[in-house]
């Protein structure tokens, strides 16, 4: 009883604080979770970092999704609080082995949509500094590489500015805060997209795409409309999809990009996950990969966390991002902070002259 009310009590503080806000449907039933005995026993089947409000609903919304809990997915398509509890209950306790299995293979994924918005501009500029006619993007962290079709969407962010495709099915929108107006290239020719990760997600496998929607809340249908649209678009044209450390494999990443086209890798809050250690070694990593052609590394990530980019004298865990452009040549590092991101890209202050 001592293990059950201690997850009982992880799963009220998400109900009630850390998912209320996001989420009303999962407030809700993050809290019948945690009032059912049965439901927590049926939890701690699972292994004790398989037991999370964020992974267990996941699970749950994965089977619902793959239509082996009807009752869920209607109640989760009518937006029935009450009725989303219930089904979520009887769902948990009936088919816990399934639930359970699921959570097992399966890690959350974190909302990978909106990120060309920032990327955009930054994958330009970088190119426009060596003068690439082609680029090869090179995705670390990419997970099922949205980011790599940076070139195939559409933006508009606050301020008027539209970049991109508008004719593209996927759509982003930004606001932009500052007096800099974003620079108004178009982006050269993309003639490699290749993604690296520990557990790619390919978006042509019907489980894993589901996998990826299951991870939204089932009351957001603006995200997963939008996260809808992205897959479809980035299964017209599949990346390249490489497994592994994303240090070790960066070289053979790189090896991908043809002759004659500017390897510009990306990072949108992918390095925060390594050691110290781990982000000057990709650093060398970069470096090392310059010396016959020219290298870019575009970086969105937390204050002070990527190495060589200027932190502006900004504090660490100031709740913003910084947007970095850096370019590698003939073992020569030229670093820049182009910008600053909140919301995850939503809201972007571009700040170099272009």
């Amino acid at each position: 009883m001592g293990k059950a009310r201690t997850l009982a009590q992880v799963y009220r503080r998400f109900g009630e604080v850390d998912g209320a806000g996001a989420s009303p449907l999962y407030a809700r039933v993050a809290v019948a979770l945690s009032e059912s005995e049965v439901a927590l026993r049926a939890i701690e089947l699972a292994p004790v970092r398989k037991r999370q409000p964020a992974v267990v609903l996941a699970a749950l919304h994965d089977l619902a999704l793959a239509g082996r809990a009807p009752a869920l997915a209607a109640a989760y398509a009518a937006g029935d609080l009450d009725g989303a509890a219930d089904a979520a209950v009887d769902t948990l306790v009936r088919r816990a082995d399934e639930v359970v299995a699921v959570a097992v293979r399966r890690k959350p994924r974190a909302d990978e949509t909106g990120r060309c918005a920032v990327l955009y501009p930054a994958v330009a500029e970088a190119a426009h500094r060596v003068g690439a006619d082609a680029i090869g993007l090179v995705d670390v962290g990419c997970s099922a590489g949205l980011n790599l079709n940076v070139d195939r969407v559409g933006v508009a962010y606050g301020n008027g500015q539209v970049l991109g495709d508008a004719s593209s099915p996927v759509r982003f929108s930004a606001s932009v805060v500052g007096e800099r107006p974003l620079p108004a290239r178009a982006l050269p020719e993309v003639v490699a997209r290749v993604g690296v990760d520990g557990d790619p997600v390919d978006v042509t496998d019907p489980d894993e795409a589901r996998w990826l929607r299951a991870c939204l809340p089932p009351d957001q249908p603006e995200r997963a409309a939008q996260l809808a649209a992205e897959l479809a678009l980035a299964a017209t044209a599949p990346p390249a999809l490489l497994t592994g450390d994303a240090v070790e494999m960066l070289p053979e990443a790189l090896a991908r990009v043809p002759e004659g086209a500017l390897p510009v890798v990306t990072t949108t809050w992918a390095l925060s996950r390594l050691p110290l250690e781990s982000r000057l070694r990709f650093l060398q990593c970069l470096d090392e990969a310059a010396t016959d052609r020219a290298v870019a590394w575009v970086s969105v990530e937390g204050v002070g966390v990527a190495p060589a980019v200027p932190t502006m004298g900004d504090r660490r865990a100031s709740g913003h991002s910084i947007l970095g452009v850096a370019v590698f040549r003939h073992s020569a590092l030229q670093a820049e902070a182009v910008g600053r991101c909140w919301s995850r890209g939503r809201l972007l202050a571009w700040l170099a002259d272009s």
